[in-house]
């Protein structure tokens, strides 16, 4: 592993030496002027070379696991191919002393549709029951609160080969095979047919799609542009598991639903709403079931827990206190227009409300792992004073109900938010 990891080290720094090096002077001009793309792409998560593009995103992570986790990845742009692609990064973790790597890549099959074959095989953590869509887009930001907190990840070494297409400019899918070698970090045992099993392989196929019924386009250069996002947006996929499939331990499937709607009001606020629905059958372990993203800290005072809020995560749920295999969730926002006080001070109020149902199925069969369950609907509310001060601000939320603690301070969560835009 230590030498595919150290051989695309050596082929991330010749690519970028490669980049830096311009062709004439009249390129370098060129490149000063045009700040205002790269402060983009920047904002986009990517530092462009003539080749090559970095990917933010490695640069420097923290968790509770890896400790401080830092590399080097991205992917290579036009300059390189337009009809093929390397998409690779390489990170070390220093609290658990290990690399983590993806060698990855990709063929344009169709132009016009933005049909792409990718294969990949990556060796990295993943956190334990998250759930995400092949068709998400790009998400970067520069600093990710939530990601902080986590503790519970499993190492997976997965050999994926995917297929992108655009059916048309509204409607995206990708499909994935992958095969994946699990092996959680934690204490745990999934008992099935008497046999306990504390590591484990899967086989799986992915469908997913992405719908965005009111995005609007237009021609640009002889390229199709967004010009208008709109809503409400659609995800669904659908993942099922071969047993004895390339050696898979398990026969299960999931689906996943999530719409996003968003309403502008006359007077420049806005309220959002974003509804996620997730059902796992079959023999299903940990790892692939669902959580509700929380995002509080199990120590006992508020100030024990204070730290960054997430953006659709709950704040007062503690980390792995539930997990569900079939579950619904509803957060729903309220941004009031900004406060005018000043002209570089504008503090904006933002309304939260936020509500989850689940259950499982089979809790005997997850050992070494103690949590609960979502049935009689888990609630909070709270607010937002976003940009106070150089993008930070305040968060304070409350958790009611039927999960209501018997501590009133363990109810409350009192936290950063981050929020900035390039």
């Amino acid at each position: 592993m230590l030498k595919h990891c150290l051989i695309l080290s050596i082929l991330l720094f010749s690519l970028s030496l490669s980049a830096q090096t311009p062709k004439d002077s009249t390129v370098v001009m060129q490149d000063s002027t045009k700040s205002d793309l790269l402060l983009k792409q920047i904002g986009n998560g990517f530092f462009p070379t003539q080749f090559w593009n970095f990917d933010l995103r490695y640069l420097v992570k923290f968790n509770q696991y890896e400790g401080l986790r830092t590399g080097l990845g991205g992917v290579t742009n036009a300059g390189f191919s337009e009809t093929y692609r390397i998409d690779s990064y390489v990170v070390y973790g220093f609290k658990d002393h290990r690399f983590k790597y993806k060698i990855g890549g990709g063929a344009r099959l169709n132009e016009d549709t933005k049909t792409w074959l990718n294969f990949s095989y990556t060796d990295d953590l993943e956190e334990t029951g998250s759930s995400k869509f092949l068709t998400d887009a790009r998400f970067f930001s520069f600093f990710e609160p939530r990601l902080l907190n986590i503790d519970l990840f499993h190492k997976h070494i997965t050999s994926a080969l995917s297929l992108e297409h655009q059916i048309t400019p509204n409607l995206t899918t990708e499909t994935q095979l992958a095969v994946s070698n699990i092996r959680p970090t934690y204490s745990y045992n999934y008992v099935l047919d008497d046999k306990a099993y504390d590591a484990f392989e899967t086989s799986t196929a992915k469908v997913s799609l992405q719908w965005s019924p009111f995005n609007t386009y237009d021609y640009k250069d002889d390229n199709l542009v967004e010009t208008y996002s709109g809503y409400p947006k659609f995800s669904l996929q659908y993942t099922k598991s071969f047993k004895s499939v390339f050696d898979a331990d398990f026969n299960f499937s999931k689906i996943d639903f999530r719409t996003i709607h968003k309403i502008t009001h006359k007077n420049t606020s806005y309220t959002t709403g974003v509804l996620s629905l997730g059902l796992a059958h079959g023999d299903t372990p940990i790892t692939h079931l669902y959580h509700a993203y929380p995002n509080n800290i199990n120590k006992e005072t508020i100030l024990n827990r204070f730290s960054v809020a997430g953006i659709n995560s709950f704040e007062t749920m503690f980390f792995n206190e539930f997990f569900s295999d079939r579950f619904t969730s509803l957060v729903a926002k309220h941004y009031f227009k900004p406060f005018a006080i000043a002209k570089h001070f504008n503090p904006q109020l933002v309304l939260i409300s936020r509500f989850a149902i689940g259950n499982m199925n089979h809790i005997s069969r997850h050992q070494n792992l103690s949590f609960g369950t979502l049935k009689h609907g888990y609630t909070e509310t709270g607010l937002e004073i976003n940009k106070l001060l150089l993008g930070f601000g305040l968060s304070l939320t409350y958790r009611y109900g039927a999960y209501h603690l018997p501590e009133f301070n363990d109810n409350i969560a009192l936290k950063f938010t981050f929020n900035i835009t390039l």
